[in-house]
């Protein structure tokens, strides 16, 4: 048997080379940030105690990790890879903290082979840091319930407040944690540490309370709006529609937790449910509470892939633990299953070192799934040059998408604060900032980028259009998509569409 501290050697080896694979495809020059990714890198230039739709976490680590790398693509992206690299470790440490370095060498490979992990890892969404502190938080929340200790507790409660401060759906750990202690009947011993561990957790909304309190709760009503509570027009129940929904929904989980392990999760859970395991109850149990909850939800509203993923990261300490316990066949069929979850995101995430990538079945495919990472700096930089070539002065630019205005502010010459121009989108955080009203007989010029409008319509008037083109964006030498560019002269009239719902 192989020496319990060559599998912290071997998960340093294996995590530090993730590491470098994202890394390098942060570095791929055909790559840029995701529309969502640079939208929350745009809330830290304009830092709030809170966001329209989110809570501030994700801007702060953008603003921290930007202030030292720059406003790069690899400054908004060292926060998911370290994180990502954190929960790995964590993963790592519950592992062999409820069974074996061993263990915990198998429940982080696990973890790395979960898509789940390297969407939240590889990108930085809310996601990140949420599935960070929540994998921390059930991990020392853990150790509280078996060893009956405070500092543990207090500890859990820390994380669940920056996890509440990253996205609100946290709050999910107060019931997984409480039906665990009513089911092992260790609520009573446990009271005092509960009551503080909820404490501590909920000063993570205080963010979310001051700017609400500001901003008309917009974020609630956002919320109840995601949830079919309200903030639009009602619709009928049809069950084709529940029937679709629910079919995509559990499609999508069965695939954002591997479809290669799929057999061990199987074998895994059953193996839980025959004996009974408390620990593994324990990490099992948010991920139930949490697929069910979405599951109804996906009953009567589309539920995307991401939204309950966070809670699954648990699930690798069980298979971990399961996996060191089976025989040699089942190690090396859960073995070759992770060698592949990891594998394909590799090779695809990899540079084309080898002109592999070029056949055209490779080449479409990525072409397709990096869509929405490619193009935009292409469309900045023709922006740059027509500035300078056509002599333009006292610019601002706009769009009828709050994506494509993040994006330009982000790869624009001295990342200016972009507009949107709403034509008929729901509500958003550009709603909430200084619009182009204040530009109305300025004699400035306005600049309008658009994937889907020819022109700004009558929602804004101009004195007069000064250029316009269709730019095409490229990828790799492919057509992408055409992107319209107008130039326009003096606003004379902004008149937005005004959305009423949220």
């Amino acid at each position: 048997m192989q020496k319990s501290r060559n599998y912290t050697l071997y998960f340093w080896l294996v995590s530090i080379g993730l590491v470098i694979v994202k890394i390098l495809f942060t570095l791929r020059p055909e790559i840029d940030l995701f529309t969502e990714e640079a939208q929350y890198w745009l809330w830290s230039q304009n830092m709030a105690w809170h966001y329209y739709s989110k809570p501030p976490m994700v801007a702060v680590l953008n603003y921290i990790s930007t202030a030292i790398l720059g406003n790069t693509e690899l400054g908004v992206r060292m926060s998911p890879i370290v994180l990502g690299l954190g929960m790995s470790l964590v993963a790592f440490l519950f592992g062999s903290y409820l069974y074996s370095k061993r263990a915990g060498f198998w429940a982080a490979l696990v973890l790395q082979a979960m898509p789940t992990w390297w969407l939240a890892s590889t990108f930085h969404m809310t996601d990140t840091s949420l599935t960070f502190f929540w994998l921390l938080s059930i991990y020392w929340a853990y150790r509280g319930i078996n060893e009956i200790k405070l500092k543990w507790w207090v500890l859990a409660g820390i994380a669940a407040a920056f996890g509440i401060m990253a996205k609100l759906v946290m709050i999910l750990i107060f019931p997984a944690t409480l039906i665990f202690l009513l089911y092992t009947r260790a609520f009573k011993i446990q009271q005092r540490n509960f009551w503080v561990f909820l404490g501590i957790s909920l000063m993570g909304f205080v963010p979310a309370l001051i700017w609400n309190w500001q901003n008309n709760f917009d974020t609630f009503r956002h919320l109840a709006a995601l949830g079919g509570a309200g903030g639009g027009d009602s619709k009928p129940f049809e069950i084709s529609n529940s029937l679709k929904w629910a079919s995509e929904y559990l499609g999508g989980q069965l695939a954002i937790i591997s479809a290669f392990l799929l057999p061990c999760w199987f074998m895994s859970f059953k193996e839980t449910f025959k004996t009974k395991n408390k620990a593994e109850i324990y990490l099992l149990l948010p991920g139930i509470l949490v697929f069910v909850a979405f599951g109804f939800l996906s009953l009567v509203k589309r539920v995307e892939v991401n939204w309950p993923v966070f809670a699954y990261t648990g699930l690798a300490m069980v298979l971990g633990g399961w996996i060191v316990l089976q025989s040699k066949a089942w190690r090396h069929f859960a073995l070759v299953a992770i060698i592949l979850s990891i594998g394909i995101p590799v090779i695809i995430l990899l540079p084309d070192f080898t002109s592999l990538k070029s056949a055209t079945p490779i080449h479409s495919l990525e072409k397709s799934a990096f869509k929405r990472l490619s193009g935009h700096e292409q469309v900045a930089n023709r922006l740059d040059f027509l500035i300078d070539s056509l002599k333009l002065e006292n610019e601002f630019f706009f769009s009828d998408s709050y994506h494509i205005a993040s994006e330009l502010s982000f790869y624009l010459a001295g990342n200016p604060q972009s507009f949107v121009l709403n034509m008929g989108s729901r509500k958003n955080q550009f709603d909430l900032w200084a619009g182009m009203d204040q530009f109305i007989e300025k004699e400035k010029t306005g600049i309008f980028i658009s994937w889907i409008h020819d022109s700004p319509g009558e929602f804004a008037n101009f004195e007069r259009l000064f250029y316009e083109e269709d730019f095409r964006v490229l990828y790799k030498g492919d057509s992408l998509r055409n992107t319209k560019i107008q130039i326009w002269k003096n606003l004379k009239e902004f008149n937005p569409y005004v959305p009423e719902t949220y």
